[in-house]
């Protein structure tokens, strides 16, 4: 079978699968247990047959020092400038007794067999140090501060108690402790080692710390950190270019107050949780504020190159359109007429209201996702030479399929979209006629997006009847829908009203939890979906009443915006730097292994 045409493949804006690289630590009781568990496993392989060791071993010397360690490393990390929470103290303890499990038993298996060539158990506990410590380091360095000076008291906090306890069980000779500085120092440089390698790709590309943003990341997604969201923004920041946006707004008024007003900015929501232009609706809504009504923001057509770096580029954008807002003029042509499709197989749907044509862009049930500014741009340009209401463009961003559906420039979908814009409009226009426009608006909130994929905007429904018949547009805030999704709700939705569309907002806040995109419908049944996506619409419709439409749209000159291939290269430095790390860890521990292992058998 013939691949879909309307199928692209723009790598740069493919969402990066952020979600399947996370790890979320279990509750802290559940990993204080396992400590105990793996703890003893490790004491077994230490210390067994003799009973009496395995007992003091295991309580004194494995026990004690990690739960001290667990709970001494928050405040010690917080007193040298870090931060790392004691849920993740906890797991990271657990994880480097795991670790060290499987090299105590090959160790106690070599010495079974090999019992005059293998070192005693003493240097096995002591050679146990290495990669707890390596691993403690790496972990740190990346979570808690990415400093070697004030984290290296953090990682061997644990260390030193253990060897403390250990030493007073079984006192050493001055060889092992010799050994242990060696092992140490070995671990400190293969950790070393691997953070230097793993932060190559992005510092070479962006000339910044890939790790120094691990830990603003985890304070911006888990606090929304002023000072953790503005490290963030510099790093985007310090490639971003100026580009020059506009917006749209559609506001519909009874008398001399707003019910609702559609806002179309040229700007994408993204690029990850509330950063820049990300969580755009929640922020375009609050910049427009109560005077506006009931705020919709739709996807407009763009992509990654047209994100927003910080809050000040997208406060820019705002402030533009509460200027416009307040200038709205009457509609020079109070015509409207119902939702127009021109012919099977169009990619557009046109309305007009008032001065505008309002177009929603969909390849459902095919793949569906962002399209390219420069084609919108030259749709808009070409339409506008045909004369008549202006047209503004939505994005409807209904059918996920991961890395299909772009729309760019230069490609055979783009030449049909052009056709099929011009179509629908001209179609729409025909159908206009004079007459009263009436508008109901509806919200509904109270999604979870951990548990429904869905933000905080919630779902908006904006009903307008006109020509004769009754138009619903239903908005989700969430990114995209499940494919297959968006008949099965026009369905629902045109038991109410004679025609619909669901459109997504794109919101990028939806990718902060495990899942990365987190489509709707992926999280959410499919039967809620569908009843809420009707009662809101249904509560929308019986809200109709005249209005007047109003539309304006005005450029932003010069706003800093990610640019033309940014994320392409993010995500290929991210690429390098995971194949990096994936191919210098095991390689750093096999080599601070081995030479741990010559150290120990020169030194005995």
């Amino acid at each position: 079978m013939a691949a879909d045409p309307r199928v692209s493949a723009n790598a740069s804006a493919r969402e990066p699968p952020r979600g399947r690289l996370l790890l979320r630590a279990p509750p802290s009781p559940v990993a204080l247990g396992l400590i105990g568990v793996a703890g003893a496993a490790l004491a077994a392989l230490l210390w067994l047959p003799s009973t009496s060791l395995f007992l003091v071993g295991y309580v004194a010397v494995i026990l004690v020092p990690s739960f001290l360690g667990v709970g001494l490393t928050p405040p010690l990390a917080r007193a040298l400038g870090g931060r790392f929470e004691f849920h993740r103290s906890a797991f990271l303890m657990l994880t480097v007794l795991v670790l060290e499990i499987p090299l105590a038993a090959i160790w106690r298996g070599a010495a079974a067999v090999w019992p005059n060539v293998v070192p005693d158990p003493l240097y096995l506990a002591t050679f146990l140090i290495g990669p707890a410590f390596w691993f403690r380091h790496l972990t740190l360095y990346g979570v808690s501060r990415p400093s070697h000076a004030r984290t290296l008291a953090v990682s061997l906090s644990p260390i030193v108690l253990y060897l403390f306890a250990l030493y007073l069980v079984v006192p050493p000779t001055l060889r092992v402790l010799v050994t242990a500085a060696a092992c140490i120092l070995l671990a400190f440089s293969c950790a070393v080692a691997l953070l230097h390698a793993a932060d190559r790709p992005i510092r070479r590309e962006f000339r910044a710390s890939g790790v120094a943003m691990i830990r603003p990341l985890l304070d911006h997604v888990a606090h929304r950190d002023p000072l953790a969201t503005r490290e963030l923004e510099a790093f985007f920041l310090r490639t971003a270019v100026p580009a020059d946006l506009k917006v749209r707004l559609l506001a519909f008024y009874r008398g001399d107050t707003a019910v609702a007003t559609v806002a179309l900015p040229t700007v994408h929501p993204g690029p990850f949780a509330a950063l820049g232009a990300s969580d755009l609706p929640r922020k375009f809504a609050e910049q427009l504020g109560a005077p506006a009504g009931t705020v919709l923001v739709p996807h407009t057509p763009s992509d990654h190159d047209l994100d927003l770096p910080s809050g000040t580029e997208v406060d820019r954008v705002g402030e533009a359109a509460r200027r416009l807002f307040a200038d709205l003029p009457r509609p020079r042509s109070p015509t409207a007429g119902p939702l127009i499709r021109p012919y099977p197989g169009s990619l557009a749907r046109a309305q007009v209201i008032g001065d505008v044509v309002l177009v929603t862009v969909t390849q459902a049930p095919a793949p569906t996702d962002d399209i390219a500014y420069s084609v919108a741009d030259r749709i808009v340009r070409e339409a506008g030479r045909d004369g008549g209401p202006a047209i503004a463009l939505i994005d409807a961003h209904n059918s996920y399929i991961e890395g299909e559906g772009d729309i760019i420039y230069g490609t055979p979908v783009a030449e049909q979209l052009f056709t099929d814009v011009r179509a629908a409009a001209a179609a729409a226009r025909a159908v206009a006629r004079p007459g009263p426009i009436e508008v109901g608006v509806a919200e509904r909130a109270g999604y979870s997006i951990g548990r429904d994929g869905i933000g905080p905007q919630g779902m908006r429904a904006l009903v307008v009847r006109a020509g004769g018949r009754t138009t619903g547009y239903l908005l989700i805030d969430g990114n995209n829908l499940v494919v297959g999704l968006r008949d099965p709700i026009v369905k629902v939705l045109e038991e109410v009203v004679d025609d619909a569309e669901v459109l997504t907002t794109d919101n990028h806040v939806v990718h902060e939890v495990d899942g990365g995109v987190n489509p709707v419908g992926e999280r959410y049944a499919r039967a809620a979906l569908l009843a809420d996506a009707r009662e809101v619409l249904a509560r929308a419709r019986a809200a109709l009443a005249p209005v007047e439409p109003r539309y304006g749209e005005a450029e932003v000159p010069a706003v800093r915006v990610l640019g033309p291939g940014h994320t392409a290269r993010l995500l290929t430095s991210l690429g390098d730097t995971l194949s990096m790390f994936t191919n210098m860890f095991p390689a750093t521990l096999l080599l601070l292994l081995t030479s741990s292992l010559l150290v120990i058998f020169a030194i005995r």
